[in-house]
């Protein structure tokens, strides 16, 4: 079951936070503060207004089985102050807000987005791929780490996601097969420096 990938549209902005809330709720049911405001995540409100403006700078792609939308990512070159340095940020794409929709979990869907990820990074000649997951949440840090990512650290930001994730964009040349093609240039995220 491979997924399609495209550029997200300012329509799917209900379908992402739908993902974030049920996320959110599935991660409370099993103990987890992630996404809360208990723990320190952003509230709702203030995800959606972030997500629209990745969306409106088409930072945000969809991954659809069958037509259903079955996850999402994010990807640009910018980090929450204090997690990687302005060299790291420089040579990097930098993941946020990947969500499966937990009808489509363990359908490699999460995996195929961060694929996405290094394609992105390869055609912007990135070398890294990098991520900050839930400081706390040891499973998503497992998940990171089956995907072929690295812990390079704990940031020491006060914010509640500061494990520190990181895999070279080179190492996705080496798997089962080679990185897709090149998007048109019309859909490919911008990617800004600083």
């Amino acid at each position: 079951m491979t997924p399609h990938l495209r550029p997200a549209r300012l329509s799917d902005i209900g379908t992402i936070t739908r993902f974030r809330l049920q996320r959110t709720s599935w991660l409370a049911a099993r103990g987890s503060d992630q996404w809360t405001r208990a723990g320190r995540g952003l509230p709702i409100e203030t995800f959606v207004r972030s997500v629209a403006r990745a969306v409106s700078n088409g930072e945000t792609w969809m991954a659809e089985i069958d037509d259903e939308p079955a996850g999402t990512i994010t990807v640009n070159d910018r980090a929450d102050e204090g997690l990687w340095s302005p060299g790291e940020i420089a040579e990097a794409v930098i993941v946020h807000y990947m969500i499966v929709d937990l009808r489509f979990a363990g359908h490699r869907i999460g995996h195929a987005l961060l694929e996405h990820a290094a394609t992105l990074a390869a055609q912007s000649n990135r070398d890294w791929v990098r991520l900050d997951a839930w400081t706390t949440n040891a499973d998503l840090h497992t998940y990171y780490t089956r995907a072929g990512f690295r812990q390079a650290r704990f940031a020491e930001a006060t914010g509640p996601s500061g494990a520190l994730f990181e895999r070279p964009t080179a190492s996705w040349l080496s798997t089962r097969r080679l990185l897709p093609a090149p998007l048109p240039i019309t859909a490919r995220p911008q990617l800004h420096a600083g």
